[in-house]
């Protein structure tokens, strides 16, 4: 499921505004000239509308997914179309659904809500579905890590008798589109959720510990040979599933020293300095790194293909050197999804081609306004504050120390003694270097 196109009449402080979310005619790559982007970033200041136009497309998109019909009509009974003034179009499974006002174009077909009676069927039917990840900025909140922190046979003798209910729930997806709304994850996701993601490892962690408690009762733990030789064996039939995530989170946590231990069993998803050794609890980790993992594990176990994922300020609490790859780790969890961003971030924006950025800004009149992204895919940081951002990056002493050089500049064009010459050219180099000019 892709976004394509958006034109906004009047949504909340937004006005007459028109996306074309889909690659120019004329772009470089030919395969992708007129198709929806593969990620989208929204640039702008606080209360511009980054997020407004995140909710937008979610509830949207959550609405197109979840229409039904009676016959060639809406249904009226279970599902309810969200008026819209303006118009947004989808890809779903290669086929166009346009929201128009009241009315949807779904694959050329034109649907109206009327009251009518028969049978109440899905306008996109089930296995078309593509599902929408909403990534808040909120996302990384107490209640998020407090089934991290937990030993796994505490969650499994605690959570047990549910873990079969919730498995055959999300395995048939069918929590995922519901009025409950499952993936949006913000401070407060439903601990089911974080359950379903994790039960794979408990069941490891369950059998794994029921085996050694029966190779010890055995007397193999006299017998280490033995002990190693039957252990392999049964590794080699129940293979960790954390090792799997471990594959594609340890890439990132490599810049932070840090790396999955698929040994440790204290935790469900151990973390382990890769320097002094130390096991670290996920409370003890940093903020950002709890953002990564809250984050990356769904994208993980969704098998997000074709998704549409929503994203604010994915950069929050994470060091310039790790948001400068971080939209390439995220794409390499999913398969063609769409990623659609918004961030205050010029290494985040840096990875974005400049027609998949939309600069949202402030007009003369206090109306906000849109334009697409200059600066060339990773450009230097300072080349995207000045050239999409439209920041003047240096702060008053950086300003009067460019005006200190423009200065010592004008006085070595002027300056007829030789040594003064020098001396004031030998200041104005020593400033700039100091500060780039």
């Amino acid at each position: 499921m892709k976004i394509s196109k958006l034109k906004i009449n009047k949504f909340r402080h937004l006005e007459n505004l028109d996306f074309d979310f889909t690659y120019p005619l004329d772009y470089k790559d030919k395969s992708k000239a007129g198709k929806p982007l593969d990620k989208i970033c929204f640039i702008g200041q606080s209360a511009s509308g980054k997020t407004s136009l995140l909710e937008l497309i979610y509830e949207y998109g959550f609405n197109a997914l979840n229409q039904e019909t009676i016959g060639d009509s809406l249904s009226d009974l279970r599902s309810s179309i969200k008026t819209l003034d303006g118009r947004i179009e989808f890809f779903i499974n290669n086929k166009i659904f346009i929201h128009q006002n009241n009315e949807i174009i779904y694959n050329n077909k034109n649907y109206k809500t009327r009251n009518v009676g028969g049978v109440v069927k899905s306008l996109i039917p089930k296995k078309e579905k593509k599902d929408i990840i909403f990534f808040k900025s909120d996302l990384i909140s107490e209640g998020n890590i407090e089934l991290f922190a937990k030993n796994p046979l505490d969650l499994i003798e605690k959570f047990n008798p549910e873990f079969e209910k919730i498995k055959v729930d999300f395995k048939l997806k069918e929590s995922f589109n519901s009025s409950d709304k499952n993936l949006l994850f913000d401070n407060n996701v439903k601990p089911e959720l974080w359950l379903f993601f994790l039960t794979d490892i408990l069941d490891y962690r369950k059998k794994f510990t029921q085996r050694m408690s029966e190779l010890i009762h055995k007397g193999f733990l006299a017998n280490q040979k033995r002990l190693t030789t039957e252990y392999n064996k049964w590794q080699k039939e129940n293979p960790n599933p954390l090792e799997a995530f471990a594959k594609k989170f340890n890439p990132i946590l490599e810049k932070l020293n840090l790396e999955v231990d698929i040994i440790d069993t204290e935790y469900t998803i151990p973390l382990r300095n890769k320097i002094t050794d130390e096991i670290i609890p996920i409370r003890g980790a940093s903020t950002g790194t709890k953002g990564l993992l809250l984050s990356f594990l769904p994208l993980f176990k969704l098998e997000t293909k074709d998704f549409l994922i929503l994203m604010d300020e994915p950069e929050r609490s994470l060091y310039p050197d790790l948001q400068m790859d971080l939209m390439e780790y995220y794409q390499n969890l999913t398969e063609n999804s769409q990623f659609v961003v918004a961030t205050h971030s010029p290494f985040i924006a840096a990875s974005f081609e400049p027609e998949e950025r939309f600069i949202l800004f402030f007009d003369e009149k206090g109306k906000i306004q849109v334009r697409r992204g200059e600066s060339p895919i990773g450009d230097d940081p300072n080349d995207m504050l000045k050239n999409d951002f439209k920041v003047n990056y240096y702060n008053k002493y950086g300003e009067d120390a460019y005006k200190e050089y423009l200065k010592l500049k004008q006085e070595v064009a002027n300056e007829k003694n030789s040594e003064k010459k020098k001396s004031l050219m030998l200041a104005m180099v020593k400033l700039g270097d100091k500060y780039n000019f």
